[in-house]
């Protein structure tokens, strides 16, 4: 591996490592096929990659020899690119596996709760609607998880990806859970607020 290889290699961001690791599993795929096995496994708990994302991580992981593709024959009527990965793409990948120290926090980027904090510039009513909205919507997010823990279920290579969505399970039954408790929070608003004696008085909710 070159010099620019190698540095290539320290910067690869975690997108790139899961488009790697879906690549891990037996088989060729094209980039078609990796977004759709993205969007039945990653986005439950990682990352929805568009298809943009997918063929530029598809490009650099080729770059540093980390995958390899070959393109079909006259046979097909619309020609493909199929990825495998190498040698040297299992390796690396199973070594940034095994390094505990880049795993890092959970990050959490919940919209909806964005608008909560914000909830004195909206109506009660809406607040409520948009919890309904997210708990439909999570019902649904739940749904598909546990169609993917099937279609997994008994296939001796998806394994750890079924740990995965069954973890993903739990955190969506969790969500909803959350989500029946803020609409129950919100009632307490609504009952606050039609007593004057239980209004703040306008500090930050900080200390200092």
């Amino acid at each position: 591996m070159t010099n620019s290889q190698e540095s290539k290699k320290q910067e690869l961001p975690p997108t790139a490592w899961a488009v790697l690791g879906l690549l891990s599993f037996p088989g060729e795929r094209t980039g078609y096929e990796v977004k759709k096995w993205a969007d039945s496994s990653l986005r439950f708990f990682y990352w929805s990659p568009a298809i943009s994302q997918i063929y530029a991580e598809l490009r650099r992981l080729e770059d540093l020899g980390y995958a390899g593709s070959v393109r079909s024959g006259p046979e097909e009527a619309r020609a493909k690119r199929r990825y495998a990965i190498t040698d040297a793409g299992r390796a690396a990948l199973a070594g940034w596996a095994a390094d505990t120290a880049e795993a890092g926090p959970p990050v959490l980027k919940h919209g909806l709760l964005l608008r909560i904090w914000l909830g004195h510039l909206a109506e009660p009513e809406r607040l409520r609607a948009m919890v309904g909205e997210h708990l439909e919507r999570t019902r649904g997010e739940l749904a598909a998880v546990r169609e993917a823990m099937e279609h997994a279920s008994g296939v001796p290579e998806w394994t750890f990806p079924t740990l995965a969505l069954r973890w993903s399970e739990r955190q969506h039954l969790a969500e909803l859970e959350l989500a029946e408790a803020l609409l129950t929070d919100l009632d307490g608003l609504r009952e606050d607020r039609r007593d004057p004696g239980r209004q703040a008085d306008g500090d930050a909710p900080t200390p200092g």
